[in-house]
């Protein structure tokens, strides 16, 4: 059961990678909702990641590596949540128009780099703790 949770974890991460290059690609062909809702689904599917981060962190964790299991992916957890929050107050931005004045949508293209980075992050911790 574990380890189907973390399949499930990893899926839904890497998915919101894909939302998120959906919504820097709508952001620059300037469909501001389009870009926001899909901003707002990366949002949502971090949250679920995190949610079942926490939900498997009640369970056993993996006692085989100790507190380095939980200060690495609590580390990651933070790094999702405050992507989470960024996400959100970018996507706002967008819908309400705050970057189709200048035309410059690169914030959107920096907020999907720092999510590309925390799922590239994951793959690695999953490769280590859960399949090495």
């Amino acid at each position: 059961m574990p380890l189907l949770l973390i399949a499930i974890m990893t899926f839904v991460l890497i998915s919101s990678s894909g939302t998120m290059a959906m919504a820097v690609n709508f952001a620059y062909r300037r469909d501001r909702v389009k870009c926001a809702l899909l901003m707002f689904a990366t949002a949502l599917f971090g949250v679920a990641f995190v949610s079942m981060q926490a939900f498997e962190w009640t369970k056993d964790g993996a006692p085989q590596f100790g507190s380095a299991f939980f200060m690495i992916t609590g580390f990651h957890g933070l790094h999702v949540s405050c992507g989470v929050i960024y996400l959100l107050i970018v996507a706002t931005k967008v819908l309400r128009g705050r970057y189709e004045r200048t035309g410059n949508y690169q914030i959107v293209e920096i907020a999907g780099l720092y999510w590309h980075f925390v799922d590239l992050v994951w793959v690695f911790i999953f490769a280590l703790f859960y399949l090495w």
